[in-house]
């Protein structure tokens, strides 16, 4: 039996475990841009990081959170990985995709397989079970996106890791899938 709960009813939110060193950014406010300047700003400060990989970092990260807003990401969180005098932070983008009655993961997935190959992408789709349900999990050497379908079938909530610099293997890929299995519906 999975540990996804038996009540039909939609979750009141959702609780997510994050290591204390990844910085929160709250994009459902209007402050997001001042909280991500300040990131880059302090991952910059004391280690030589040039102008322009500074402002390099804060425009990708700016373009990455304004495309998550419109896709309805309602968290963004950072974890500083420091190479070459560039910042190239590990993120994890929380979003809201509401579908009305939607499909389950399994309905999903060929949908998920058929996008995948026509990006061309070296990915790896399946469907796997969290503690707080079933979900389509999208692998690839970089990333890992769990689209994890939420009780009372009113949508799923999508968890992006991206992790530029060592890649989604190893110890990042264990924490990646440790910070996804901590979540829990708040009913």
């Amino acid at each position: 039996m999975s540990g996804a709960p038996a009540a039909s009813a939609p979750p009141k939110d959702y609780r997510l475990l994050v290591p204390r060193d990844w910085f929160r950014i709250d994009l459902t406010q209007d402050r997001w841009r001042g909280q991500l300047k300040t990131f880059v700003d302090f991952q910059a400060e004391g280690r030589n990081v040039p102008a322009e990989a500074q402002q390099e970092a804060w425009a990708t990260l700016r373009n990455t959170a304004e495309a998550g807003v419109a896709g309805g990401a309602l968290e963004f969180f950072l974890r500083p990985e420091l190479s070459d005098g560039s910042i190239m932070p590990a993120s994890l983008i929380v979003s809201l995709v509401p579908r009305p009655g939607s499909l389950t993961p399994r309905d999903l997935l060929p949908v998920f397989e058929a996008e995948e190959r026509d990006r061309g992408r070296a990915s790896e789709v399946s469907v796997v079970e969290l503690p707080s349900g079933g979900a389509v999990r999208i692998l690839t050497p970089a990333t890992l996106d769990l689209y994890v379908h939420m009780p009372g079938a009113v949508g799923y909530l999508v968890l992006a890791f991206a992790v530029p610099l060592t890649g989604m293997r190893g110890p990042m890929h264990r924490l990646c899938t440790s910070i996804a299995e901590s979540l829990r519906w708040i009913m």
